[in-house]
């Protein structure tokens, strides 16, 4: 066989590995990221982290950064999205590790070219973020806890941004994160949600992104304004 022919069915072979981890985690894993509470009864999927390996960038895997990288210290930066910017700050000191792993993700481009997949309109108010596949089941491979700086009342006043985990329990954040545009109140007797940010400029992008509602007409699906994540910045 000559070399040529080797290196493609080298190829051919670590896709169809690739193929079929994928297909495996999401038998064995496969569980609605929830945000529960909504008015109405209204469930609110958010997100699940089952992937081994990013699907944007199937060769590359993801480490968890230690909170000691958020450096106890507030963070600034850019959501550079196709709908518009949006500026943030980060604070390292409350919510150490969840800020540790933005800022980890994010200059390891993790988050460049994913969907905003999931907009809520009904009782909870969130953009929803950080999926590399853009379906709420995807994630960098591994799962994170305890929650940190949840407030106690429950409320999470718009601009926001928090992470999303499963029902499973506050160790299963992984890269999914929401930004909240209407003050919303979540439920604190589950745990929680780790808030480790806040939109500083910007919240009028996500607004109108909410605005022109969800593709399907719903009050929790896919906005109908694409939202796509063209670069975030962190310093």
């Amino acid at each position: 066989m000559s070399t040529s022919k080797r290196e493609r069915e080298r190829a051919r072979l670590r896709e169809q590995k690739w193929t079929q981890r994928q297909t495996d985690a999401r038998a064995r894993r496969r569980r609605a990221w929830t945000i529960a509470g909504a008015v109405s009864g209204v469930a609110v999927v958010a997100g699940v982290t089952v992937l081994a390996i990013n699907a944007n960038t199937p060769d590359k895997t993801y480490t968890l950064a230690p909170p000691s990288a958020a450096q106890d210290r507030a963070w600034t930066g850019e959501l550079r999205t196709s709908a518009g910017d949006v500026a943030f700050t980060l604070d390292g000191q409350a919510a150490p590790q969840a800020v540790a792993n933005f800022v980890s993700l994010a200059r390891d481009e993790y988050f460049d070219g994913t969907d905003c997949h999931r907009l809520t309109t009904e009782g909870i108010f969130i953009l929803q973020c950080g999926d590399p596949t853009g379906t709420g089941t995807g994630g960098p491979g591994y799962d994170f806890g305890p929650v940190e700086n949840a407030p106690e009342d429950g409320l999470y006043p718009a601009g926001t941004i928090a992470m999303a985990r499963t029902e499973a329990g506050t160790d299963t954040m992984g890269s999914q994160f929401f930004l909240v545009y209407e003050d919303t109140t979540l439920p604190t007797t589950t745990g929680g949600y780790t808030v480790f940010g806040k939109i500083t400029s910007g919240l009028d992008v996500v607004r109108a992104v909410a605005d022109a509602g969800t593709a399907d007409g719903t009050g929790n699906g896919s906005p109908a304004t694409p939202v796509t994540i063209e670069g975030v910045e962190t310093q």
